[in-house]
């Protein structure tokens, strides 16, 4: 198969429009479970080490939710002691548990056997599961749905909220997805000059 310019320049505009979207900006909308297959079908075809495919998703029930909410919440108080020196900190809003429609815990189940391409870089397989988030996030863009990431959240409550083993799976994500009031033309941290875009130069290593 092969693709065009129409389609290169609508991924392009796909993955420029995606936003990390937070409570501030969801709206009550339901996703339909069609598009809700939708997206956990395109992590399915994300690229994994070895093949192995380790993404493991929990879609959330309200009660689980609020206990994820309450343990973000004690974690955010503690973590503006980190930055006493921004103001802006404590002002941000941060997560969309409860606004969103849909939370999806996202896991990595660990392998006892061994993997191709795993031996010297073990952590390729977390890799892995990292990539079929960002395949979620820019399908839930594509079908005009947000995706929010929180990453304010120890593992081991989580585990312990979901009653996860650690020793078979390690928690990557949790994700929210709903739909918006609308998508910012710009990320919203740097709408607020939390911080300023690279360049390519800066990224390049010489």
């Amino acid at each position: 198969m092969k693709f065009n310019k129409k389609d290169f320049n609508t991924l392009t505009k796909i993955i420029t429009s995606r936003r990390d979207v937070r409570g501030n900006n969801f709206i009550s909308k339901k996703i339909s479970k069609k598009k809700l297959d939708m997206i956990l079908q395109s992590a399915l075809h994300a690229p994994s080490v070895g093949y192995s495919q380790p993404w493991q998703f929990i879609i959330v029930d309200k009660e689980k939710q609020e206990l994820v909410y309450n343990h973000f919440a004690k974690s955010f108080d503690k973590s503006k002691e980190l930055f006493i020196d921004k103001p802006l900190y404590k002002n941000l809003k941060l997560e969309g548990i409860k606004e969103s429609n849909v939370n999806i815990a996202v896991y990595y189940k660990k392998n006892k056997d061994n993997i191709l391409g795993q031996t010297y870089m073990k952590r390729t397989g977390e890799y892995s599961v990292v990539c079929a988030i960002l395949n979620m996030w820019l399908t839930a863009r594509a079908l005009n749905i947000g995706m929010g990431w929180v990453s304010i959240l120890k593992p081991k409550k989580i585990n312990k909220i979901f009653n996860i083993n650690k020793d078979e799976y390690k928690f990557i994500a949790y994700l929210c997805f709903g739909y918006t009031k609308k998508f910012y033309d710009e990320p919203e941290l740097k709408k607020l000059k939390w911080n300023s875009k690279k360049k390519l130069k800066d990224c390049i290593l010489n």
